[in-house]
């Protein structure tokens, strides 16, 4: 038995659980020792001894934990860069945003618990908001120069920059409102948000 062979079968006895070797099953035992011990509290060595691995072997699936919490982030970027650029070049720009942002949030239910999870972290807990800072700008380029495909502008103009910058915002306060309501939609609250996003603010937008 070699030195890390022998070190994974120590770390298995000591936790009670095979190594975790796969992005998804670090995230899921980062989230939970999270839900135990709060997300300052859990350091990386924590994380690591109760998946079974060593240090350096987290640090191949993540940078930082920080990370860990967001996923693979780029890839969900790709999928969102996709979505919009498949819309229906004839469907009003706004209704094309909203299907496109819908679809994008839209989740098996056996991962519903673990999302929301993972967004009451990114948008409760205080040290990860410079991270959320620097991810939501990614998201809203995406949608910044989609309006501007389609309105004809460039990306720098006001108009898109207006429309990626509020569009972020009705997801954001959807979200929010889906932590607060187990029984809401997500899907509703984001098709909603986005509705109201479109016909202003003078009165409820029509489903």
């Amino acid at each position: 038995m070699d030195g890390e062979q022998g070190e994974h079968e120590q770390r298995r006895t000591r936790t009670g659980r095979p190594p975790a070797t796969s992005r998804a099953a670090l995230e899921r035992v980062g989230f939970e020792l999270f839900a135990r011990q709060g997300f300052d509290r859990t350091t990386v060595d924590d994380i690591a001894a109760a998946a079974g691995i060593g240090r350096r072997t987290f640090f191949r699936y993540f940078a930082a934990k920080n990370d860990l919490v967001w996923g693979d982030f780029e890839a969900e970027l790709i999928k969102l860069d996709g979505l919009l650029t498949a819309t229906d070049p004839a469907a009003p720009m706004m209704d094309a945003l909203r299907g496109a942002v819908v679809e994008f949030n839209r989740f098996d239910p056996a991962a519903v618990p673990w999302h929301r999870q993972r967004m009451a972290l990114i948008l409760r807990v205080p040290t990860l908001q410079a991270d959320s800072t620097v991810r939501y700008a990614s998201w809203r380029s995406l949608v910044t120069d989609f309006a501007a495909r389609r309105t004809g502008r460039p990306p720098s103009d006001l108009l898109p920059a207006l429309i990626g910058h509020t569009a972020l915002a009705a997801c954001i306060a959807a979200y929010e409102h889906w932590l607060t309501d187990e029984q809401a939609s997500l899907g509703g609250l984001l098709d909603l948000g986005l509705r109201q996003l479109a016909a202003g603010f003078e009165g409820p937008a029509r489903l």
